[in-house]
């Protein structure tokens, strides 16, 4: 595995890049996760990068300002060898074939020390400002990494900085366990046991601890400061140990017997700190270094007491990262989640059990129930494309859904074309009709605006629109096999019905007496204005109901003025008295285009003119 390292002036100032053969990369001071925006001497795209499998090809780009230094001289373009380096402004970058891997083979340590949390919280920082000034990096790291691995080189560099002592650091992970075949050769970072171990053998890390070698360990990172990396071997006993304690383990080699192990090492310590919650499942920091120049034996075993600040700065990044990974999950776990909640139910779901706030019950709604219309004709004509008319119509309901949400309702459900949303759970709303009126008025507008382009693809759609207010039993509604957040009642049928009847009174939203009344109070004539319909009985219903319209304000639908508004009803009292020549003087006198007066005055011309005997006012609409 070749690598390319990069090391600024400062010690952060650092990345390591594993180089895929025979895959040119571009090296800069914007160059992706390639960056090196530390060094004003390199340009933008400075240098192109290959690994052919046996040395690094280099390359000076035609966008590079300033030289290429290899072996004390400028070059524009030659080739490196594993273990050499160049330089550009203040940067150095050294070609690694290192092939660290997590090993069995390293030797029982002369002592083993296990430190918990609780203690280690106890001891004493000698460089305390500098500590803590590291540690307050560490959510920027998290929130400007792009990507895990971009994560993981950020963390190592971290913590190679905070713990000066420490020749290497890596991150290793441990990974479900499996059944493995026993001939399986080891990967560059990956250990494949001989053993398996059935699930009930580990803890909730994953982890056996009376089984050593029952996992697979993987190197997620790593990074030293003069250990060769391929004599970097991570032990996988002291990682189990730690993971399955779930608290800093500590091995330290200081007699003759181990000399041999750890001089080629170059290390005299190692630790690994698991990392806490769920978030970091089985994942650990392990540290490896020297005490110093002590000799071995009880002298240098004293001088283990010395890295326990080491050991407690590491245990606080630890903890550190694994809480601000907890808190992005949960982010994205509510991104994912806004897509089936309203953002009004996921502000009570944050602050509310969950069963509490999705747990029906009955309360005072308004239903909002919108239908396209203009969709039975469309789909014919697309029935060669019906990938384009899901896009067309997904756009439409999403013209609904964003208006219902936009105004703090819920969207309750969708059947085909049409899309239901309401108000006044999980929170009581006293102004719910007017948030239903609203979203209804900016529904209507944006489909008048885009039938108004020819080219748009929503030009041949409209919607109907019916609202109504009532009591209804809201929240999670089903069986025991699907339920959904929606609302059930008389109300959401009302609502409905009263969509239907757009089509047959010819105006785009239409209330129930309850909605009407409540904005006839509320809601200011600049925003919404209400006229009564008529009282119609609905098909299939012994029942009467009084439905108004929901029109735009004057100024924003000049059509039909204030006045127009005010002949209408006239002329509709006029109507219920059964005065119908005087009815038809009136709607004659109104020269403004109006689908809703031709309703009556279609109904009017069908009966001759005439109210039939025992006419009470009511109009008996004769299909849904």
């Amino acid at each position: 595995m070749a690598e390319l390292i990069a090391q600024g002036p400062d010690f952060t100032q650092r990345w390591r890049r594993r180089l895929n053969k025979n895959q040119p990369m571009v090296v800069g001071r914007q160059a992706g996760v390639w960056s090196t925006p530390w060094d004003d001497h390199i340009s933008r795209q400075h240098i192109r990068v290959c690994w052919n499998g046996q040395s690094l090809m280099v390359e000076q780009m035609a966008t590079a300002r300033n030289p290429v230094f290899v072996h004390g001289n400028t070059a524009t373009q030659f080739q490196l060898r594993p273990g050499e380096h160049f330089v550009i402004g203040k940067t150095t970058f050294t070609l690694s074939a290192d092939n660290p891997r997590v090993t069995l083979d390293a030797p029982e340590p002369d002592h083993e020390q296990v430190f918990s949390a609780a203690e280690l919280r106890r001891v004493s920082f000698r460089n305390a400002q500098e500590r803590i000034e590291l540690l307050s990096r560490l959510p920027e790291v998290i929130k400007n990494a792009a990507s895990d691995t971009e994560l993981f080189v950020r963390l190592v560099n971290l913590l190679l900085a905070g713990v000066p002592r420490a020749d290497a650091v890596a991150l290793v992970a441990v990974d479900a366990p499996s059944a493995v075949d026993p001939n399986l050769a080891l990967d560059s970072g990956k250990l494949r046991s001989e053993t398996s171990t059935s699930l009930s053998e580990f803890d909730a890390a994953g982890v056996s601890p009376q089984k050593p070698c029952s996992v697979a360990i993987r190197l997620l990172h790593w990074d030293g400061r003069r250990l060769a990396g391929a004599n970097f071997q991570p032990s996988q006993r002291l990682i189990q140990q730690a993971l399955a304690k779930r608290e800093t383990v500590l091995h330290t080699w200081t007699e003759t017997p181990s000399r041999e192990f750890t001089e080629s090492e170059s290390i005299d310590w190692a630790y690994c700190t698991p990392l806490p919650g769920d978030a970091c499942r089985g994942w650990a920091l392990y540290l490896a270094g020297r005490f110093g120049h002590g000799t071995p034996g009880s002298a240098g075993h004293s001088d283990s007491t010395d890295i326990r600040d080491d050991m407690k700065f590491t245990e606080l990044a630890a903890a550190t990262l694994s809480s601000l990974r907890e808190l992005n999950r949960l982010g994205r776990r509510q991104a994912g989640l806004s897509q089936f909640f309203a953002p009004v139910v996921m502000d009570a779901l944050a602050t509310d059990d969950p069963e509490t706030v999705l747990t029906p019950r009955e309360t005072e709604v308004t239903v909002l129930f919108c239908d396209l219309r203009g969709f039975s004709r469309t789909s014919e004509r697309s029935a060669s494309d019906l990938l384009g008319l899901l896009e067309r119509v997904s756009k439409a309901l999403g013209v609904m859904t964003h208006q219902i949400l936009d105004h703090g309702g819920v969207v309750g459900d969708f059947q085909g074309d049409a899309a239901m949303g309401f108000w006044g759970w999980p929170l009581p709303q006293s102004d719910a009709p007017q948030r239903a009126a609203l979203a209804a008025l900016a529904i209507r507008a944006q489909f008048e605006m885009a039938a108004k382009q020819l080219d748009h693809p929503l030009a041949d759609f409209r919607a109907g629109i019916g609202i109504a207010t009532g009591r209804a039993v809201a929240g999670k509604i089903g069986t025991v096999d699907h339920v959904k957040v929606t609302v059930f009642g008389p109300v959401v049928n009302l609502a409905a019905r009263l969509e239907s009847m757009t089509k047959f009174v010819n105006a785009p939203i239409l209330l129930d007496p309850t909605t009407a009344a409540a904005l006839r109070r509320k809601l200011p004539p600049e925003m919404g204005r209400i006229r009564r319909v008529a009282t119609v009985r609905p098909y299939g219903m012994t029942s009467a109901l009084e439905i108004c319209e929901l029109l735009p304000p004057q100024h924003e639908y000049p059509e039909i003025s204030d006045q127009h508004l005010h002949d209408y009803e006239s002329a509709l009292d006029a109507f219920v008295a059964g005065q119908w020549s005087h009815t038809l003087d009136v709607l004659q006198r109104m020269s403004a285009p109006d689908p809703v007066k031709d309703f009556l005055t279609v109904f009017i011309a069908k009966h001759r003119r005439v109210p039939p005997p025992g006419w009470d006012g009511i109009v008996t609409l004769e299909s849904k």
